[in-house]
């Protein structure tokens, strides 16, 4: 039981891989009941996607990858096989018992089996219902696949990410599904609000091309405003200078000024007259003149310690800090004191951000094993009979 903002909702989770999860698993952590559908015998593919892989108490394998454990805790697993007539008349039932359906199948994908948008909203008005697919339910590419690595790339986000003289990157992380579950998470959240006014659900429509351009942010304002292209500046800022990584004695640091005060705060510090400078007094000129600030500024830290540096740097209030790799990360006493290392069930989690006074995040549940909860589950929120269990469990309708 969780005092949770959202107890009192159950959302039925279809989706796998990471957008999907990512959006239910933060619902999860505000309290709601998650119940995850996955296939039986296969489950979300994530869990496949190791090494690594979580150890049992014996040292072996698991079949939940890191990837896995990443996006899936406060959640129950339910094995059901939806391509089956009986799986659907489950999915069914246990929408009477739900106030929202999340799925990341392509366009057209459910449909087959009765569980289209449509479907839905003709058996259970009341539910809402959130599709996230790569480029939306409209549009002439409604029924083409997406993934991440897509919408970057064709999105923009590629394009702008990268040394000026390199090939185009991706981020780091599959940075797109995380902010699609994102925006997937509010649009549910304002359609429940909604639903208080109404009494109807409605359908969510999330695309990973939409999100990539909203998440572009000035860089997409800066093509429609000047009709030019930012340039790519790799580590540096398009429009604040300066305003990237550095390289010091032993690592890398990041310097981000951000107007006039700080910048002549740190020249004073280095012991240089730039912020007198006309070339480099106000930002618009130290824009202008990129090409020779930079080297400057770099030539001079590459004598400090990242260590040194960054307490000098906290001492005369100009933002920076060291470029940490995750076991640096994880030994900060401010993510520790954040509580964003957590342990549930023995297995060590990254911590929720969202930090509610009154109605706190809640650990109720590590992720789960494929089909861990299908008794459960049916039992409890369908009232399934256990003979009518096994005998589903038989035919290979569940497990």
């Amino acid at each position: 039981m969780t005092n949770g903002a959202l107890s009192h909702l159950r959302i039925l989770d279809l989706s796998r891989v990471l957008a999907g999860p990512v959006c239910t698993q933060i619902l999860g952590d505000l309290g709601a009941d998650i119940i995850k559908i996955e296939r039986p015998g296969e489950g979300d593919d994530t869990r496949k996607w190791g090494p690594p892989f979580l150890k049992d108490a014996h040292g072996n394998d698991t079949q939940e990858s890191a990837y896995y454990l990443s996006a899936n805790r406060n959640k129950r697993s339910v094995a059901i096989d939806i391509t089956k007539t009986e799986g659907q008349d489950l999915i069914h039932k246990l929408l009477e018992q739900s106030d929202v359906l999340i799925q990341n199948f392509k366009t057209g994908g459910l449909e087959k089996y009765g569980l289209g948008y449509d479907d839905i909203k003709a058996r259970h008005p009341h539910i809402v219902y959130c599709a996230i697919t790569g480029f939306g339910h409209t549009g002439p590419m409604a029924e083409e696949p997406g993934y991440d690595l897509m919408a970057q790339a064709m999105g923009g986000l590629m394009a702008i990410t990268g040394v000026a003289d390199g090939e185009p990157m991706k981020v780091g992380v599959a940075v797109v599904d995380v902010m699609t579950g994102l925006y997937a998470a509010i649009g549910i959240l304002a359609a429940l609000q909604s639903r208080e006014k109404t009494g109807k659900g409605q359908f969510v429509d999330l695309a990973l091309l939409d999100c990539t351009i909203a998440s572009l942010t000035n860089i997409a304002q800066y093509y429609l405003t000047s009709g030019t292209l930012a340039p790519r500046q790799g580590n540096a800022h398009s429009t604040i200078v300066p305003y990237q990584a550095f390289e010091t004695k032993d690592g890398h640091i990041i310097v981000a000024i951000g107007n006039d005060s700080q910048f002549a705060r740190f020249a004073t510090f280095l012991k240089q007259d730039w912020h007198t400078d006309p070339r480099f007094i106000t930002n618009q000129n130290r824009l202008h003149n990129r090409a020779l600030l930079v080297p400057e500024i770099q030539a001079l830290l590459k004598n400090y310690t990242t260590d040194d540096l960054y307490k000098a740097l906290q001492d005369i209030d100009v933002p920076g800090g060291p470029v940490n790799a995750m076991d640096q990360v994880f030994a900060m006493d401010q993510v520790k004191e954040r509580a964003m290392n957590i342990t549930v069930d023995n297995i060590k989690l990254v911590g929720s951000p969202l930090k509610l006074s009154d109605t706190p995040v809640s650990y109720r549940h590590a992720p789960p094993s494929l089909g861990q909860h299908t008794n459960d589950v049916l039992e409890e929120v369908v009232n399934l009979a256990p003979a009518d269990i096994d005998r589903l469990r038989k035919t290979g309708i569940i497990s």
